[in-house]
């Protein structure tokens, strides 16, 4: 009965301890959940700002003008898939979502080359046999614009060469706390609706469309980093609470169970020293 006692606080201990983590973890993601939210609605503006403004520029473009190389097939039937993942895991369906989702894209296509953003990305297929065309591990967590101009220029130097003739996004979309959405999004060619105006553009609009598609692509790839470590993060202090939560509920029980044997062994210590006693005034 001691040793069961024992075992039962021994298991108790355990248990405080990972509720402690799983307690501090949870603290940890909401405040990087907070700061993100924070980040993601300073740049959604300035993309729908900027996408406006190239709609209007597209708009002054003279029909006989061929369209921006970012803009136009490039010829290659390859398709691009950039799965961007999380470096870290304990957040729940995350990973796996995005990945299987990745999975499923390189297979629909005769000819896809991945590209993996996150260490979880990048073991997971590379498990599977698959290398990637190209790897971001421990790159963007957090995300920066710097990091952002980077990627997205290697992203489109892969275009502007023929390696893929079409560019998709895997990653989860942030919608609040406790929503994230898995969306598969075009990258590249770039699609966007031209917008008739009569603005003046110096110092020629064929320049500025160049700059500002990047600018774009970059803002873009930016925001779905933003967008995917937000909901990593909110998914990871949701599967920290629920992990806190059971936990507490464990110890509860456990607790129960503990004062219980405790309680038996100490009836059954006084009825062994009750039936001694008994014994000696009885001889």
């Amino acid at each position: 009965m001691a040793q069961h006692v024992r075992a039962i606080k021994g298991r108790i201990g355990n248990i405080e301890n990972i509720a402690q983590i799983t307690r501090a973890m949870n603290a940890i993601a909401m405040t990087k959940v907070t700061r993100m939210k924070r980040r993601l609605a300073e740049v959604r503006p300035y993309l729908e700002e900027l996408d406006g403004y190239i709609a209007q520029l597209i708009g002054r473009i003279p029909p006989d003008v061929e369209p921006h190389p970012l803009m136009a097939p490039n010829g290659s039937e390859a398709l691009g898939v950039m799965v961007l993942n999380s470096d870290r895991g304990l957040c729940g369906r995350y990973k796996g979502d995005i990945n299987r989702k990745g999975e499923e894209l390189l297979q629909e296509g005769t000819e896809a080359e991945l590209l993996a953003g996150g260490e979880k990305a990048r073991s997971y297929f590379s498990r599977r046999g698959v290398e990637p065309l190209l790897s971001y591990s421990h790159t963007y967590d957090p995300p920066s614009a710097e990091t952002a101009r980077r990627m997205a220029g290697d992203l489109i130097d892969l275009y502007l060469g023929g390696r893929v003739g079409r560019i998709v996004l895997v990653y989860m979309r942030f919608v609040s706390d406790l929503k994230q959405t898995l969306v598969v999004e075009d990258f590249l060619p770039v699609t966007t609706e031209s917008v008739l105006n009569d603005v003046l553009v110096e110092p020629s609009v064929i320049e500025m469309l160049d700059v500002s598609l990047r600018l774009s692509l970059q803002g873009r790839l930016y925001a779905a980093l933003l967008e995917t470590k937000t909901s990593e993060d909110a998914i990871r202090r949701q599967a920290m609470k629920n992990a806190t939560d059971n936990a507490e509920d464990l110890l509860k029980g456990l607790t129960r169970a503990y004062n219980k044997a405790r309680q038996q062994a100490i009836t059954r210590e006084i009825a062994d020293i009750i039936g001694g006693a008994e014994a000696l005034r009885t001889t």
